[in-house]
């Protein structure tokens, strides 16, 4: 495993996020960098905090989205905010996509989705290539993807209305945006459970895995019940000019995928 950031080597000292912050997180000024902070405290634990907290969901979604996005032979896709690189690699062994980059504006992540990459078989891991990008100023040309996705990022944006601007910029006309994003379930039984879990329990144990005082276990689940409803992310989607706009709720609303067609 590579040695990561400065920043994640001293586990962010100070708390990216304090107790009052939590709750007004989405209209906090300074979001995205404490985010960023955040990320990279945590990005060495990032994937098996994932499996042990979905209870190994999380990669049967990911496995959804590049299903739902339909890739065609010789397509490009950008997966933004990848993170160490689980949806881009899948797009790239599940899809005959001639290019996908992942861009990620924390280095921490980046680093850890390079050394996944070098592990790939040569075929994969050459169609590959990782850039540190903001998904809110993408640094690519009008109409350059055919696919644009985003796995439990949105959230995590200072203004997610222009995120989902530029995604629709950078994608060709009948291009599609995939986004991946945690949700509340309808079901009262497994919603209260699952917020006991998110608010209770996950908290306390993702931290001790991670050994992680920049309170990011704590931001998490707070970013999730305060977020976007789930027709609120379609509105969105919608007013950003996307087309043929639907969501399908997975593990019981636990996951929603969202599925939008540029004009």
């Amino acid at each position: 495993m590579p040695e990561t950031t400065q920043h994640n080597a001293s586990k962010a000292e100070t708390p990216a996020w304090n107790e009052g912050e939590l709750d007004s997180l989405h209209a906090n000024a300074e979001k995205h960098e404490k985010v960023q902070a955040m990320f990279n405290a945590i990005a060495r634990s990032y994937d098996l905090n994932n499996r042990v907290h979905s209870l190994w969901r999380d990669q049967a979604w990911r496995k959804r989205a590049v299903s739902d996005a339909k890739v065609l032979p010789g397509e490009a896709v950008l997966d933004c905010a990848c993170g160490t690189g689980d949806l881009t690699q899948a797009f790239a062994k599940f899809t005959q996509a001639s290019r996908v980059v992942g861009s990620d504006f924390t280095s921490g992540m980046l680093e850890i989705a390079e050394y996944k990459r070098a592990k790939l078989h040569e075929s994969l891991g050459e169609r590959i290539e990782y850039l540190q990008a903001d998904a809110q100023a993408l640094p690519f040309e009008d109409q350059s993807f055919d696919v644009v996705s985003i796995a439990f990022g949105i959230r995590n944006v200072q203004a997610p209305e222009r995120a989902i601007g530029e995604f629709y910029r950078v994608l060709r006309p009948g291009g599609r945006l995939m986004i991946l994003e945690f949700g509340q379930p309808s079901f009262a039984p497994m919603r209260w459970f699952n917020n006991f879990y998110c608010g209770t329990i996950m908290p306390r144990t993702a931290t001790w895995i991670a050994r992680d005082t920049s309170g990011a276990y704590k931001y998490l689940p707070r970013s999730v019940e305060s977020f976007k409803t789930r027709a609120e992310m379609e509105s969105m989607m919608g007013e950003a000019g996307f087309g043929r706009v639907n969501s399908h709720a997975m593990t019981m609303g636990i996951c929603n995928l969202y599925r939008g067609v540029r004009s």
